[in-house]
């Protein structure tokens, strides 16, 4: 889809997959906060982390004569309909796959929801379809082909792609990534709000290994909890909670086993 609005880029958009599984949510519960509680989500679980370096293949400055030399050595390379094309104005536009690999769930606006007996019962209001949220993990790995102009930035990529699947979670927890694998190794490089991911795949060349764009959450180290709502925190710290308590039955339940098969051969041990 083309991206005509009033103050937003001019880019189109094709997608070459759906979300139609993964949904994980508590719509039916009665409060609001509910709704973004699913027991599969974890603060405590680390993924695997790439190694967080500098790419070091060189980003110069094109003039527009090796800009349109790069295009044609560019479109020769790749086996497929994805051609970059250079525009009048000097610009070119091109596709960028982008790989989502989200470890924590979105959260979208439940207005959609057929109305249950709970909802009927409970009184009506403006507001009241707004504050409901709900959560859904993305199917893991999912990637997307963004056909966007050169001038495109990272920040309006990660946006585009928030609006397309209804995500109302600020665009500050994501970030969009360069990624490249050199000698078994794989490196990531955050990119900046105005880097432009189409100019960084031109530079690169089509090679998925040379280059390739995945987003993330925004992970600096520490959690910046300010960019979560209020019913966020709140579900976390009751997902810690609820971690907690079946972390402490686990052990119980393993010394009690130990503490039992000790017995039991105390048991069978003869006497004298």
């Amino acid at each position: 889809m083309s991206d005509t609005d009033a103050g937003t880029p001019a880019f189109e958009m094709t997608w070459s997959s759906t979300t139609s599984s993964g949904y994980c949510s508590q719509e039916d519960s009665d409060s609001e906060l509910e709704q973004y509680f699913t027991a599969r989500t974890s603060l405590a679980r680390k993924p695997r982390r790439d190694q967080d370096e500098p790419l070091e293949w060189e980003k110069p400055i094109l003039s527009q004569t090796e800009i349109e030399q790069k295009i044609k050595e560019y479109n020769s390379q790749i086996n497929s309909n994805l051609f970059m094309s250079l525009n009048k104005d000097g610009s070119y536009t091109g596709f960028i796959k982008v790989q989502l690999k989200l470890v924590r769930p979105v959260s979208v606006p439940a207005t959609k929801k057929p109305p249950s007996l709970q909802d009927a019962k409970r009184p009506t209001g403006k507001n009241q379809a707004v504050k409901r949220r709900t959560s859904f993990y993305l199917p893991k790995d999912t990637v997307k082909h963004l056909h966007v102009l050169s001038r495109t930035r990272a920040r309006e990529v990660i946006e585009a792609l928030l609006r397309k699947f209804l995500v109302v979670d600020n665009p500050r927890k994501f970030a969009l990534f360069e990624r490249a694998e050199r000698h078994d190794q794989v490196y990531l490089r955050k990119l900046s709000d105005d880097e432009q991911p189409l100019r960084l795949r031109l530079l690169a060349g089509p090679s998925e290994k040379a280059l390739s764009f995945v987003l993330k959450e925004n992970e600096t180290g520490d959690v910046n909890w300010d960019a979560f709502s209020m019913p966020e925190l709140h579900n976390f710290l009751r997902i810690l909670q609820r971690e907690e308590e079946e972390h402490v039955r686990q052990i119980l339940q393993k010394y009690s086993r130990c503490r039992q098969k000790m017995q039991e051969a105390l048991g069978a041990r003869p006497l004298g």
